[in-house]
């Protein structure tokens, strides 16, 4: 985890608050937040786009990151949002209350930990008729998936050109994406929904456009 630490702090000073393939699915992920929540959690919120989001709805948000100048900058971006705690934590050490929140959600980070451990973890976060939400990215492994990839190599680069004004982003973001690559490994639609239909009953994974699945879960 140091190395991916060590990476993502990299990242966070690169961070430009653009289109990219995470928020693209922000509007998305927020229509599973239950009405009048009460308490949210966000686990690996990076520089805090979708947790500000969640605030907005929530009557209070805890948003965790292993990275301490994701956390820095968060906190710089998110000053007027008194009901919006960032906390500087290790999710798989961390000690989350049981029981205890409406929404738990995960962005872009489930691959970088043990993956059943954590989905545990957040299921046992949530209040009865909560909402557990992930969005990963996923490996391709049929061709119409690899289709999806090709397409979506086209639309990124178009609505990157739209909404940031260039086709990709900067050769030292490009450059420091890479690198970090080097660390990741990714599950496919096939394992998720394996794993998802053993412990979280009645959930669902859906494959996206832009290299991601969803997996959205409610607890009964």
């Amino acid at each position: 985890m140091s190395s991916v630490e060590a990476d993502f702090d990299r990242l966070a000073l690169l961070d430009e608050e653009g289109w990219t393939a995470n928020n693209h699915y922000h509007n998305a992920l927020l229509k599973h937040v239950p009405p009048d929540c009460e308490n949210a959690l966000e686990i690996g919120c990076g520089t805090g786009a979708f947790a500000r989001d969640l605030a907005r709805l929530c009557k209070r948000v805890v948003a965790l990151d292993l990275s301490s100048e994701m956390i820095r900058i968060a906190r710089a971006r998110s000053a007027q949002l008194a009901n919006l705690e960032y906390q500087l934590a290790d999710a798989m050490t961390s000690n989350l209350p049981p029981s205890h929140f409406d929404f738990v959600c995960s962005i872009a980070t489930l691959h970088h930990l043990k993956q059943r451990k954590l989905l545990l973890k957040m299921r046992d976060a949530l209040k009865p008729g909560g909402v557990l939400v992930v969005l990963d990215l996923v490996q391709s492994e049929s061709l119409f998936e690899r289709m999806l990839d090709a397409v979506a190599l086209g639309m990124s680069a178009s609505l990157r050109l739209i909404h940031n004004g260039r086709l990709q982003p900067p050769a030292e973001v490009r450059k420091a994406w890479e690198k970090h690559g080097k660390h990741d490994s990714y599950s496919t639609v096939t394992q998720m929904r394996a794993l998802a239909d053993e412990i979280l009953p009645a959930s669902t994974v859906k494959r996206c456009l832009f290299w991601r699945y969803t997996l959205v879960y409610r607890k009964s």
